[in-house]
């Protein structure tokens, strides 16, 4: 696979957003270990960057820590630009947030994206004890979340920043020889941050895959109001979405199902518990949803690339094309069968593998 084929006009550009799904086989050492393994693929295959989410608290996803993460990944990775998708800065002091991203461009010079987003990606109770450990109150965080923005540039920045404090400026630098910064980028799921990247002239993600409406409207606003800066002279986003892919589209439907069931208990307020398998899932099903859960499981299902790989490619074709972006970022959600290598995720490398073929 050559990155040629990536990047063929009739295909988007195609990286990957990995949220480290946590499996009913899985421990979390297990669901890290297919991580690594799924992050080799994309790099063998060509993608063009791996991003990690940040969520905490949750029994279904090991991402709780992005440049822990991003740290593993570029390790254990070639070519690929390795990111955060993406820290939720409210959840942290800003210094620190730059030290560690500045710490990972050292080692991994021009392969690391920085991607901030302002929801708390957990529920209330361990906001603020995320935020109680930085000394701050998460409403306050979230309220100078723009202001926070431009304190991680500005100590990134390889010149650093002045520090106005009691009557004195002191000199701020996120590492003490930094020769280059890692790109930042705003995401969101509303038009808030659209219209905040475009105020400060950085590039800017919808999270299209987990909202799936509004992505138009934020896009438009963004490019609308886009101010060209030292970091971007002009819009630069890309697309997010949801997708299995198998050899078949009845196939691809049941690896799905896993996950469409744990967002249909996301969206409805129930516990969310680890991944089931596929056979698992479909016992779930064959007793009975909940509720209001199928209707919420097809109204996602619409949103999703789900099939074999000539239909799923070009629905890809087809995203980018009514979105007006060269780039994909394909959140591999095929769960895996019984009997599966807990330290593998099978199904999700066949995603990307089918798609780049």
């Amino acid at each position: 696979m050559t990155d040629d084929a990536l990047t063929d006009q009739s295909l988007p550009a195609l990286s990957v957003l990995d949220l480290v799904p946590v499996r009913t086989d899985q421990a979390t050492g297990d669901a890290l270990a297919a991580t690594i393994a799924l992050a080799r693929t994309a790099d063998d295959l060509g993608y063009r960057r791996y991003w990690l989410a940040e969520h905490h608290n949750m029994a279904a996803v090991a991402a709780t820590n992005p440049p822990v993460l991003i740290g593993m990944v570029a390790a254990h990775t070639r070519r690929l630009r390795v990111g955060s998708g993406g820290v939720m800065l409210p959840n942290h002091a800003p210094l620190v947030v730059a030290e560690q991203f500045a710490l990972l461009e050292a080692a991994f010079p021009g392969r690391i994206d920085l991607g901030i987003g302002r929801a708390p990606g957990s529920d209330p109770v361990t906001s603020w004890a995320l935020r109680h450990g930085a000394g701050g109150v998460t409403d306050e965080a979230v309220a100078r979340f723009p202001q926070y923005v431009d304190d991680v540039l500005a100590m990134m920045d390889p010149g650093g920043v002045g520090l106005a404090l009691r009557g004195r400026t002191h000199l701020l630098r996120a590492t003490p020889a930094a020769t280059s910064s890692p790109t930042v980028w705003l995401l969101g799921s509303s038009d808030y941050s659209a219209r905040l990247a475009a105020e400060k002239g950085l590039p800017y993600v919808f999270a299209h895959h987990f909202s799936g409406s509004g992505t138009e409207q934020a896009l438009e606003i963004y490019r609308s109001g886009f101010q060209p800066s030292p970091e971007l002279t002009e819009p630069r986003t890309f697309l997010t979405v949801n997708a299995a892919v198998a050899d078949t589209t009845a196939e691809a439907e049941r690896l799905a199902l896993p996950q469409l069931l744990q967002m249909a208990d996301l969206r409805t307020g129930r516990p969310m518990q680890a991944q089931p398998l596929v056979e698992e899932a479909e016992k779930l099903v064959a007793e009975g949803l909940p509720p209001g859960h199928r209707q919420v499981i097809d109204s996602m299902r619409q949103r999703w690339v789900v099939g074999d790989p000539a239909t799923a490619r070009a629905e890809l074709r087809r995203l980018a094309a009514a979105y007006d972006v060269d780039e994909v970022m394909v959140n591999p959600v095929a769960s895996a069968s019984v009997g599966t290598d807990p330290a593998t995720a099978p199904a999700r490398e066949q995603t990307l593998r089918l798609l780049a073929a």
